[in-house]
């Protein structure tokens, strides 16, 4: 059986997403738990605008979680080790007749990171396909959502750090990582960019994800991550992400048409030098929730995002504590595609969603 990843911009079913639980994300006192909390739950309202949202939640956290949601944000429980669904859960694809199943790729820590613990986050894929109700795919390759982005035709946008990283699939070449997409991604095209930005690349990074640097807003074009400052690290690397798509093709052959989205103008948190990027956007339906940062170039980028998704709403969501912690509002979502034939009108009423019941 075929199986493909539709784009992002595909009708959605529902949004998955997981609670911050404890570790890292969740921080070391009240209020950074408090900050993690709020602002997953704000990214949860604003994807709930445009589509049913559930939320894993870790079974002692129920009753918090319950202050921070709203009621029409499903519930379900299981056991978590960290709240980045797009990476820990499943990548949904489609055959032709339009059937919706899971992929469960390998989850090992972004690289068997020293800091990170997934005994528990490494279900979440075949639970989150139990729920959905739909056939799991496993799949021997270490990798997450995050480290993909697709057009729905064949092209695969991917970097080398990820796929190829000695901590994920030791021995990789891109031969076999491209044989495995093409089998439970109907990828006939990847784009390998070598590497992610800087600090995706320290400590608590994921070592390169894709979605925080490039992404694909319609066939044949790609908007991309654009540091315009050379004080910052990532301005070569974003020149050098550029080039790649200089005179290169998508799988239909398409010459790329690169539209470069600035960087924030800050530059700096307490920890270094900052990766706030508004790549790492989810498109949801007619929607796109995008990152935030109260910078000056907040105004720039949502409008280049209006002009890349014509006829969608764009929300912004201030995404700086999500960063902090490691990613963004791509990073703590993941889309499953519309079934074929199921309806395809807008699935609320009045602004909550039709499936608002929360089912433990």
């Amino acid at each position: 059986m075929n199986w493909t990843m539709p784009a992002e911009t595909s009708a959605q079913k529902r949004v998955w997403m997981a609670f911050p639980h404890e570790g890292y994300t969740l921080g070391d006192t009240d209020a950074e738990a408090h900050a993690a909390r709020s602002t997953w739950a704000n990214v949860a309202h604003a994807v709930a605008g445009f589509a049913p949202v559930t939320m894993v939640v870790d079974p002692a956290d129920v009753e918090i979680a319950a202050r921070y949601l709203e009621e029409h944000i499903e519930i379900r429980t299981a056991e978590l080790n960290d709240a980045w669904m797009r990476d820990i859960g499943p990548t949904f694809v489609t055959n032709e007749a339009g059937d919706v199943a899971a992929v469960d790729w390998v989850f090992n820590g972004w690289g068997a990171q020293d800091w990170a613990a997934w005994d528990k986050d490494e279900k979440i894929g075949a639970r989150v396909a139990e729920w959905a109700g739909v056939p799991r795919i496993a799949s021997t390759l270490v990798n997450e959502g995050g480290g993909i982005h697709v057009d729905g035709q064949g092209t695969v946008l991917a970097t080398e750090s990820v796929q190829l990283d000695p901590g994920r699939n030791p021995g990789a070449t891109k031969k076999e990582v491209e044989a495995e997409f093409a089998r439970i991604l109907g990828a006939t095209k990847v784009h390998w960019l070598p590497r992610g930005l800087a600090r995706d690349g320290e400590e608590f990074g994921t070592r390169g994800h894709v979605d925080i640097v490039a992404t694909i807003p319609s066939p044949g074009t790609v908007l991309i991550h654009s540091q315009q400052n050379p004080a910052h690290p990532d301005h070569a690397i974003c020149r050098d992400l550029a080039a790649t798509f200089h005179g290169a093709t998508d799988a239909r052959g398409r010459h790329f048409n690169v539209i470069e989205v600035p960087a924030p103008t800050v530059l700096r948190d307490a920890e270094g030098f900052v990766d706030y990027s508004y790549i790492n956007h989810l498109v949801v339906n007619d929607g796109v929730v995008a990152c935030t940062f109260d910078d000056p170039n907040d105004e720039l980028a949502l409008a280049i995002l209006a002009d890349a998704y014509p006829g969608r709403t764009v929300v912004g969501v201030d995404a700086r504590e999500l960063f902090a912690r490691g990613g963004g509002i791509h990073c703590i979502t993941q889309q499953e595609p519309m079934a074929a034939g199921a309806a395809a009108t807008h699935p609320f009423h009045s602004g909550v969603p039709a499936s608002a019941q929360a089912r433990p």
